[in-house]
Parts: structure tokens; sequence; C-alpha cells
């Protein structure tokens, strides 16, 4: 189940999450929690979506499609993050990648100040994973993510926030190779790399890559390997979209470049 904003423009938030499980052979349903009025270029506005039209939506889900995995990605307002864990917490045996969508691939800021504080205190201690990118790292850390020394020095920082593991992005390290860090439950850090692409077509990554994760657990995998073969998924979807032209700026990722048939699984 994702718990997400919604993109017109088809290749972030809910539509890139709804592509990515089912590309990886995973059933998404799915809970709108904003609409932006967005494109390739960038986030022209943000319409709210009422906190109990939110709820209902959950509820409703877990009535009938009980989830193996949850995504969690814009939640924007401190009133719709505390009624999305109220809800959550007695379900507290389904594993949430919750991704802190607080900055856009263009550059804009996508959430308010003071939902911050909310979402470490009530939503972290409720994620197995959460996944920031440096500039999420930065905020979260308060303190400027440039280097891979600084990832390790932000990491350790907003572990200690609360949340059980983290995997920090660093896509916009100047290193040759793409890095980025998981520290997971036990204290340990798993250093990733990955080979750089000359493209623009990242709109939707950080929203792929967790609900990548949360695919792969919903598979059956391990936390390490669903973090690991979330990566290399997303790796491989812009490899397969790098040079491919559509809008005016940021274009999506290749999602389907080796989809998978929906794998069989009982309703409980």
């Amino acid at each position: 189940m994702t718990v997400a904003g919604f993109d017109g423009s088809g290749g972030a938030g809910i539509q890139a999450d709804i592509k990515t499980a089912s590309a990886l052979g995973c059933f998404s349903t799915s809970v709108l929690t904003a609409l932006p009025v967005q494109n390739t270029t960038g986030v022209k506005s943000i319409y709210p979506i009422p906190v109990t039209a939110v709820k209902d939506q959950i509820h409703s889900i877990l009535d009938d499609i009980y989830p193996d995995a949850i995504k969690i990605g814009m939640v924007h307002t401190s009133e719709l993050v505390e009624t999305i864990t109220a809800t959550l917490k007695s379900h507290s045996n389904i594993p949430i990648v919750f991704d802190p969508v607080m900055v856009a691939t263009s550059g804009h800021q996508l959430i308010e100040e003071s939902t911050i504080l909310t979402i470490i205190n009530e939503l972290f201690p409720l994620a197995s994973v959460i996944t920031p990118n440096m500039d999420e790292a930065s905020i979260l850390a308060e303190m400027p993510v440039i280097t891979i020394d600084d990832m390790y020095l932000a990491g350790e920082k907003i572990k200690k926030l609360g949340c059980k593991s983290l995997l920090l992005k660093g896509g916009h390290l100047k290193l040759p190779k793409l890095t980025s860090l998981y520290f997971d439950e036990e204290g340990n850090v798993h250093q990733y790399e990955f080979e750089k692409f000359s493209t623009i077509n990242t709109h939707g990554s950080g929203c792929t890559l967790s609900s990548a994760i949360a695919s792969y657990i919903a598979k059956g995998e391990t936390l390490l390997d669903a973090v690991a073969k979330g990566q290399q998924y997303v790796h491989q979807a812009i490899k397969h979209g790098k040079d491919v032209v559509t809008g005016k700026g940021n274009g999506p990722l290749n999602h389907f470049f080796e989809p998978l048939k929906l794998t069989k699984h009982k309703i409980v």
C-alpha cells in the first residue's frame, strides 16, 4: 500500500509507486495524501486532501486488501502525519518504508517547516527504514551534507532521532560513482556504489526507490536485501530511461525495463 501524493505527469508520487510495484510483480493499493500540481519542470502548487478522507482511505484498504508492506511518501502537514500514525499504530506488524519527501528533484520544498518535528516524533518510530536524500538529510541533521564524510555524520545524527534504520542517498555527491549508505538496526553501515549516467531523467527516483524497497519486502526479502535490490532496480530504471525525452524538464525513469508478472498471493 502506498500512502503518498499525486503526480499528474506520471513520474513521481503515487503513479511512480504503482508503476514500481507492478514492474516488480506486486499489486499496489494507494492512499492519496495531497494533490500537487506539477510536471517535469516542477511543482506549481499543492492542494490538500482532507485528513478524514486520508484516514477513511487507509481503513478501507486495510479492511479488504491487507498489505505485506507500506510505503509512505508525501505527508506535508502535522495533522496529516498524526492521522496516518494514529491509524497505523494498531498495525505494527506491517513493515513501513518512509520516504521523507521534503524537496523535489527540481529543488522545490514540498513540506511545511512545522511538520518536520511531528514526523520525527510520530512517524520515525513506526518506520522500518527511512530513505532521505542529501537535501532531506541536511534538513533532518541540521548540517550541510556535501561530502561522503558529511553523509556518515548526518546518518549517525538522524539515526539518533529515533528511526530504526535509514538509507541515505548520495546522488548529488561529486564522486566518480553514485554512493549511498545504509545504517541498519544493529549499528552497521553498508556502503553501495553504482555507475553514474549523464541524464536529467531522475524525476521520481526517490519515490521509486522507497516503493521498490517496500515491494521487495512484500515479496519476502529481508530488509537488507530489499534495500540492496531496490537500489539496483532504480539504477537499471534510470539506465534504461536516460535517453528518453518526456516533458521539458527532469524526465521520469523507465519503470518497465524488465517487468515481472504478478505473483500469486493469498488474501487473509
